[in-house]
C-alpha cells in the first residue's frame, strides 16, 4: 500500500476509504471493487490501484472501522431472516476477493495486534447480533434452544466460512437450513 506525505494524496486516500466503507455498509463486500470505489470517490481507477494494488487489500482496509452490514436489524420471524443473512454471507464469501480478505485478516491477526483487534471487534459484533436475534426467537417461542451463546456463531457461521474460504465451494440452501436447524427446534 502506498502512503504519501502529500496532503492531496492523503485526502484522496481518505475519500476512497470513505467510499469503500459506504459500499461495504450499503451493498456488502462484493461491492468494494477498484472501479466502484473510484466512481464513488470521484478519482481515477489508477489512483485506487496505486494505494491498493490488490482487491483484498482494499477490502481489508475498508473493513477496518466500517460497520458490518451482516446480521443487522433482525426481523420476526427470525428463521427466514437468519436464512437470508447466512445466505448473504455465503454469497459474499464466494467472491474470491472477499474470501481472500477474510483469510488474510484471520492470518494477519495471529501476529499483528491491530489487525487482531479489528478481527476481534468484527467477530464480537457478529456474535452479539446473532445472539440477540436467537434470544428474540427463543423469547417469542419461535425457537426452543439450549445452545451455549459462545457456540452459537461458530455453529452458524463457521461451516459457511469453511465451505467458501477453505474449500472454495458453494453453500447450498440445504446446508444453510441444516445449520439453522442445528441450533434448536423451530416452530412455524
Amino acid at each position: 500500500m502506498s502512503y504519501s506525505s502529500d496532503p492531496r494524496a492523503e485526502r484522496s486516500r481518505e475519500a476512497m476509504l470513505v467510499a469503500a466503507r459506504q459500499l461495504l455498509a450499503g451493498e456488502g463486500p462484493g461491492a468494494v471493487t477498484h472501479r466502484r470505489v473510484a466512481q464513488r470517490a470521484g478519482v481515477g481507477r489508477a489512483t485506487v490501484y496505486r494505494h491498493w494494488p490488490q482487491a483484498d487489500q482494499l477490502l481489508l482496509d475498508a473493513m477496518g472501522g466500517a460497520d458490518l452490514p451482516l446480521f443487522k436489524s433482525p426481523e420476526a420471524p427470525i428463521r427466514p431472516w437468519l436464512r437470508r443473512e447466512l445466505r448473504q454471507m455465503a454469497d459474499e464469501l464466494a467472491i474470491p476477493a472477499v474470501a481472500a480478505a477474510a483469510l488474510t485478516l484471520a492470518q494477519s491477526a495471529l501476529w499483528d495486534a491491530e489487525i487482531a483487534h479489528r478481527q476481534d471487534e468484527s467477530v464480537k459484533t457478529i456474535a452479539e447480533r446473532i445472539h440477540a436475534a436467537v434470544r428474540s426467537a427463543v423469547t417469542s417461542g419461535e425457537l426452543e434452544s439450549d445452545v451455549d451463546p459462545a457456540d452459537l456463531t461458530a455453529l452458524l457461521v463457521g461451516p459457511i466460512v469453511y465451505r467458501t474460504a477453505m474449500q472454495r465451494g458453494a453453500v447450498s440452501g440445504d446446508l444453510v437450513d441444516r445449520l439453522i436447524d442445528s441450533i434448536g427446534t423451530w416452530r412455524a
